[in-house]
């Protein structure tokens, strides 16, 4: 899906997190990392607040997002200079203490100093942004924290004073995702937190603008299901030019189906004219709204069974996958058809010629994807083969048998091969350009 895009840096970062996080054991992922070397800036930093906290603390690292330091060095406060915000565990605190701690450091003569120091919510940082927001010029400082089963979570926004060296919340509230982002176009920030359902509730999302006096104002649109996780969200443009954001949530049994929200008139909207469009959209997990073709609008996956191999049962059947695009009436349309192989991370997209005429199946024999023309109920000749490769010698011996290469991935790799047939009657035939156009590797 083409969402807020990181650095390759942070995205590895932030996916090494997500794979430690899934430990069952109880240690936290400050444990089992090696604290990364500090700058000499950084040193001197935590010099700073050894000396106002103790040496008796442990830094504390955000799980995702831009900032996966221990040490945020930005302007919070709007005068030019940057401050340095710190997160740390203070040892030895009782159980009913928080041990979570926000410490702001200020420059004074060339040197760092603390300034603030104060509790956290939860006791894990998951997320951390820094941005202004609506019309009010102040810098605001977004902290999104967990408590220790990691369940549920909290965002909190503060505003920091170098006058008064006052760090102060100004909004809180539990969240599954929070972002940051103009999604009316008006040219300032919005500040936007997605709900999880609470006792089988609709899931909610809210926009927040933030005005001159520093009222927060709420927009707030329901979703279409009581969801409790979200899968994945992107962003993409919407029939009008308005901007969406795609949600695929979970709806239950691991299954997830797709929610657009968008702003209009003051109103955080629907994108969708009824709620039975977001129920259309159930499908497995994996299945992500994606912009198939690159034309900043993104797609949604839908699969059912290939048609020809009604007699195999449900669990052998192969899916294609139809990509459906948001038309201007609220509802959807399906844009192109293809074979989605989730396992592997590709998509084929069929060649408008293919629509409704190609069915699919695996040749267990050769572990290959094969496409073959139906008519009348029947699969017909084969029209192509895709084979994933999974390592160098396997890769090799396909290309020196014909097949062409699409895509490699280390020793990994996708090839296809299409069958030479004298019956080309039907009209289906692709040549190698066709394949290498129609395939995508999603990463």
């Amino acid at each position: 899906m083409k969402a807020v895009d990181l650095t390759k840096a942070a995205a590895a970062a932030s996916s090494a997190s997500v794979l430690l996080t899934g430990c069952t054991f109880g240690t936290s992922i400050d444990n089992l990392l090696a604290p990364p070397k500090q700058s000499i800036e950084q040193e001197q930093i935590f010099s700073a607040l050894t000396e106002a906290a103790g040496s008796g603390i442990r830094l504390k690292y955000p799980r995702s997002g831009k900032y996966l330091s221990a040490f945020i060095i930005e302007d919070i406060d709007g005068d030019d200079v940057n401050e340095a915000v710190v997160f740390y565990e203070r040892n030895g605190l009782g159980v009913d203490e928080h041990t979570l701690r926000i410490n702001v450091l200020d420059q004074y003569d060339g040197k760092w100093r603390s300034v603030c120091d104060t509790a956290a919510a939860g006791t894990e940082i998951e997320k951390v942004m820094i941005s202004q927001l609506g019309s009010n010029e102040r810098v605001n400082l977004m902290i999104g924290s967990t408590l220790i089963n990691r369940s549920e979570k909290n965002v909190t926004v503060y505003s920091y004073d170098s006058e008064t060296g006052d760090i102060t919340p100004t909004f809180s509230e539990s969240y599954s995702f929070f972002d940051v982002t103009d999604l009316d176009s008006d040219g300032t920030n919005d500040f936007l937190v997605l709900s999880g359902s609470v006792n089988n509730a609709k899931a909610t999302a809210e926009v927040y603008k933030l005005d001159d006096a520093g009222k927060y104002h709420q927009y707030l649109c329901k979703l279409s299901g009581a969801f409790t996780e979200f899968d994945s969200l992107g962003y993409g443009r919407l029939p009008g030019g308005s901007t969406g954001l795609y949600i695929d949530a979970v709806s239950g049994s691991g299954l997830i189906q797709t929610d657009v929200i968008y702003m209009e008139d003051s109103r955080l909207r629907n994108a969708f004219s009824a709620p039975e469009t977001s129920f259309s959209t159930i499908r497995p997990s994996g299945c992500s709204s994606y912009d198939i073709d690159g034309d900043g609008e993104l797609e949604i996956p839908v699969q059912f069974n290939s048609p020809g191999y009604e007699e195999l049962s449900e669990g052998e059947r192969l899916k294609l996958t139809d990509w459906m695009s948001l038309n201007s009436k609220g509802g959807l349309e399906r844009k192109y058809s293809s074979y989605f192989s989730i396992g592997d991370g590709y998509v084929f997209v069929f060649p408008a010629k293919w629509r409704d005429k190609v069915a699919v199946r695996h040749d267990a024999t050769n572990d290959e994807i094969v496409f073959s023309a139906y008519a009348d109920g029947k699969a017909g000749r084969e029209l192509l083969r895709i084979f994933s490769a999974e390592d160098s010698v396997s890769r090799e011996d396909r290309i020196s048998a014909g097949y062409m290469l699409l895509h490699t991935k280390g020793d990994s790799a996708c090839l296809a091969y299409i069958p030479q047939s004298g019956d080309e009657s039907d009209g289906l035939s692709v040549s190698s350009g066709d394949v290498a156009i129609g395939f995508s590797y999603i990463e």
